[in-house]
């Protein structure tokens, strides 16, 4: 009976998957939008030009940040996950300490790579800046074992805390770091004063990290007797070898890392094509070429990103869930969350793509008032829109994938996903005049593509079939029926606005205020009275009673 009873030990933060991925979606929205709120001053501050240095440098970080550790949060809370579904604490723990020794040595080699060898990874403008990336991988290693920690005990409360933590910081030192660094060489000629500028944005990416895992280390402490006591009181299983513990570990790590570098490799590799090709073949000048790649990464991508974080969120509490039931033997309940966890995605995404088709304009104006790139910065974001459906739906059956132990699967799709793609933009990039669009074009197909690819894995393994009216028809429905609505609530609001006063910024600010709160009303009423969100639903997330009751007033529901 006492061990019976350690099994059934709650987990930190609860079971509740509903709740937790709310928590971590919110704080990941929280974290995208003070991310672009201080993008804006920052780009007044730099100018395009120092952010297209920035965007080639933290490209390249993140592809050694994907490799080194980027993957580490989602492949131990899995591991660990499944060891604690079975009562196995004496040996989840020793995978923690397993992933610390990984964290440590690759973060050191990274960090060791970008610093001497940025003369090789980037031009030369954006070398000091890749520089001053280098520490913060790193840091970002041991952030990412210990945030993969709380999330296998299904306690995403922490990582939520920290990640608001860490754009706040990022935020106020990178305008800082950037205003001062420029002061410095303010009679210098503007190239060098963008570099230096671009310098103070990226210190202020690893001024967060460390934030972030200071508060990390201290919420761990707090915890660690908890932690140990659970740990002492499992009497039923013997302790692994370290050896063959940590081998275990690499090899659970190892497609997690691969997986995540192949997927954001393709900015890397798309953004070294469309350079190259732009300046050696195209004879465009290097600072023209940079500061229309900035426009596409450090605009459209930044703006697309904050509604995929959602899905990044979600997947990041559905995986020690689904692992879980699947270390359990329960494949019937594996197979409800993994459909309950697309569909929920695709309830936030689809409205956020059609929201950003149909107002693409407006958000980039409010976001990024550069009147002079704005029309093509706009006309990117509405390229990308649709690929929100696609990457959150993709990082969502990633994760399931991985759950379920198929964890070189979502390798395989990235792999055929980016041989097309990049095949497309050799050939969109030298034969035609697109620029910048194709690098949209190119992002759209590898998007749609593993999109598909995994669909299918999934289908395939857990023998099932995704219920495409129920899962994606109802959102669509919804979403269309928003977008109409949206558009033509911003158009008239502005132009009566217009009429009164020729406020341009401001005008547009009240407009897509009122557009949105109008889309968000249409959307849930229309996906409510179709069936797309259930009062099971709603009775999942938080104050979810409450909402119901306020819908059944009002006869939604």
């Amino acid at each position: 009976m006492a061990s019976e009873h350690k099994k059934k030990k709650p987990a930190l933060g609860g079971g509740n998957v509903a709740a937790q991925a709310g928590i971590l979606a919110a704080a990941s929205i929280l974290s995208r939008i003070i991310g672009l709120l201080y993008r804006s001053p920052l780009t007044a501050i730099i100018g395009d030009e120092g952010n297209g240095y920035y965007g080639t440098a933290i490209n390249i970080y993140t592809i050694v940040l994907m490799v080194s550790s980027f993957g580490v949060p989602a492949a131990i809370s899995k591991q660990m996950a499944q060891k604690m579904a079975v009562g196995d604490y004496k040996n989840a723990q020793k995978v923690f300490h397993c992933s610390m020794v990984y964290a440590l040595a690759v973060g050191v080699a990274g960090s060791m790579l970008l610093y001497f060898g940025a003369g090789v990874l980037v031009p030369p403008n954006s070398v000091p800046v890749l520089q001053v990336f280098a520490p913060t991988v790193f840091l970002f290693g041991i952030l990412g074992v210990l945030r993969g920690y709380f999330q296998a005990n299904q306690s995403m409360l922490q990582t939520s805390v920290s990640q608001i933590l860490e754009q706040i910081a990022n935020a106020v030192v990178s305008i800082l770091a950037a205003y001062l660094l420029m002061r410095t060489v303010m009679n210098e000629d503007p190239t060098h004063k963008a570099i230096r500028g671009a310098m103070g944005s990226a210190l202020g990416t690893g001024s967060g990290v460390l934030v972030a895992l200071i508060f990390m280390t201290l919420v761990y402490f707090r915890y660690r007797g908890m932690f140990m006591e659970r740990v002492h009181g499992d009497t039923e299983h013997e302790e692994e070898p370290f050896g063959p513990l940590m081998v275990e570990t690499i090899l659970v790590i190892t497609p997690f890392i691969l997986s995540s570098f192949i997927m954001n490799l393709t900015t890397s590799l798309n953004q070294t094509i469309f350079i190259k090709i732009m300046i050696q073949y195209k004879h465009w000048e290097e600072a023209v070429t940079t500061t229309l790649y900035g426009l596409f990464s450090n605009k459209a991508v930044v703006i697309t990103n904050i509604p995929i974080s959602i899905a990044t969120a979600v997947a990041a509490a559905i995986l020690p869930n689904i692992s879980t039931s699947f270390a359990q033997g329960d494949l019937e309940e594996t197979k409800k969350r993994s459909i309950n966890a697309i569909r929920m995605t695709l309830v936030i995404a689809v409205p956020c793509a059609i929201g950003l088709l149909a107002l693409a304009r407006p958000v980039t104006m409010l976001l990024f008032p550069q009147w002079d790139t704005l029309d093509v910065a706009a006309i990117l974001l509405a390229e990308l829109s649709i690929t929100v459906i696609f990457y959150s739906v993709g990082t969502i059956m990633n994760a399931i994938l991985q759950s379920i132990g198929r964890i070189h699967m979502p390798l395989v799709s990235a792999g055929i996903a980016l041989l097309v793609q990049t095949l497309l933009l050799f050939a969109l990039m030298l034969y035609t005049e697109m620029g910048g669009h194709a690098l949209a074009v190119c992002s759209l197909l590898y998007s749609f593509m593993i999109f598909m690819i995994d669909s299918h894995f999934i289908c395939k393994y857990l023998n099932m079939k995704i219920p495409f009216g129920k899962v994606y028809g109802r959102p669509i429905a919804a979403a269309a029926a928003m977008g109409i609505v949206t558009a033509l609530v911003y158009s008239l609001v502005n132009r009566l606005l217009m009429a009164v006063a020729d406020r341009v910024y401001f005008n547009n600010l009240i407009a897509l205020a009122l557009a949105i709160a109008v889309a968000i009303i249409v959307y849930f009423a229309v996906l409510i009275k179709i069936g797309g969100l259930t009062r099971e639903d709603l009775l999942q997330v938080p104050k979810g009673a409450k909402v119901v009751g306020v819908l059944q007033k009002i006869r939604l529901m």
